[in-house]
């Protein structure tokens, strides 16, 4: 049984810095495409960014490039998203996902991921 669990999670002023981890269990992350996307109240869930399996390759969405890093070790099979500068509109529930398909260009939409984690509550106080 696959299983990714989120953690790191939590408040934090308007400009600083949270990292978020993903740890994955039930399959090698060394074979996946690994990627975090959030969903804010109200609003549809969407797309932060993502890194292949070897970490030869990231994408971020333009909300966050130059803020967030993705990165990965896979001796851990855990997956991290560094977040810093954060903004109010940062605020919002976020999600580890895996693609096992190993196709490229890295996926930017939900149904691009196999599995899911339950999100971990990201809140940013202005």
């Amino acid at each position: 049984q696959v299983q990714l669990v989120e953690s790191g999670g939590g408040l934090v002023q308007a400009g600083g810095s949270l990292t978020l981890s993903c740890a994955v269990s039930g399959l090698s992350i060394g074979s996946l495409i690994m990627a975090w996307f959030r969903q804010a109240p109200g609003k549809e869930r969407e797309f932060v960014g993502a890194i292949t399996w070897g970490g030869g390759r990231t994408d971020a969405a333009d909300a966050v490039k130059g803020r967030f890093t993705i990165s990965r070790d896979n001796a851990l099979n855990t997956v991290y998203l560094k977040m810093n500068s954060l903004k109010s509109e940062d605020t919002a529930v976020y999600y580890c996902a895996a693609d096992k398909t190993l196709t490229l260009p890295i996926g930017r939409e939900m149904n691009s991921y196999d599995y899911w984690g339950q999100g971990t509550q990201v809140t940013v106080s202005s």
